[in-house]
């Protein structure tokens, strides 16, 4: 169990996760919807191109496109078709019980928000700068790997009693064993280090995170996931 002073440096809201589509994305979902040479536009014009294809189609259409390029490997056409049916009315990147595609959801709805002016749930997301400072420069050790473990059980000791995130993982906060960590925490970037202190960069969604906007500094402990090796 190691010993920090968490302080929030930082608080945003977002509506769209930094660099979650790239060029190749909306070649991609250019080429899906009939669009013909996308190779030729030009770099600046691929978002716009790619959101007016979008919103040539009917919004459940769309969201199919869109879901099928990003969960091809993941979900049965059958699922994506039902899928792209409840986007329209519902929050999956909050709904869906598969923690680890919810990034996946968020990313769709938000671009599918911005292609129709709103007909999809407008999607919001948090990032943040946290400075972690301890007196033992070995602590640090904690966030080498699997970093999200030990990092969400800080972040959840500056927030109130009754944040979901505690009230749906405490015994995952608690404990030593927290697989759901790197689905709620989609982007993490550490920013600076210094010998006895390191700042992070964390992006999630609000569901899980915005309560962490009341936190100022506090001290809280925390401790590595366990990682046990499978039996022979």
């Amino acid at each position: 169990m190691q010993t920090f002073t968490v302080e929030r440096l930082s608080f945003d809201s977002l509506t769209e996760l930094p660099n979650s589509w790239q060029a190749n994305d909306y070649k991609a979902l250019l080429t899906k919807t009939g669009y013909d040479n996308p190779e030729e536009l030009a770099p600046d014009e691929l978002k716009t191109m790619c959101l007016m294809a979008l919103a040539d189609l009917e919004p459940a259409e769309a969201a199919q496109a869109v879901l099928e390029h990003l969960f091809e490997d993941q979900l049965t056409a059958g699922q994506i078709e039902n899928l792209a049916h409840q986007m329209l009315t519902e929050k999956l990147w909050e709904e869906n019980p598969e923690l680890e595609q919810h990034e996946g959801f968020f990313k769709a709805t938000q671009l599918l928000y911005t292609a129709y002016n709103g007909k999809f749930p407008r999607a919001e997301a948090v990032q943040f700068q946290v400075k972690l400072t301890a007196d033992d420069s070995e602590a640090f050790a904690l966030f080498d790997t699997d970093p999200e473990a030990p990092l969400l059980r800080l972040l959840a000791q500056g927030m109130p009693d009754n944040a979901l995130l505690k009230r749906l993982f405490h015994e995952q906060l608690d404990g030593t064993s927290f697989p759901e960590a790197p689905a709620i925490v989609w982007q993490l970037r550490p920013v600076s280090k210094a010998e006895q202190s390191a700042t992070f960069e964390v992006v999630s969604s609000a569901y899980w995170l915005d309560d962490f906007k009341y936190a100022d500094s506090y001290q809280a402990t925390t401790q590595a996931d366990t990682v046990t090796e499978p039996a022979e």
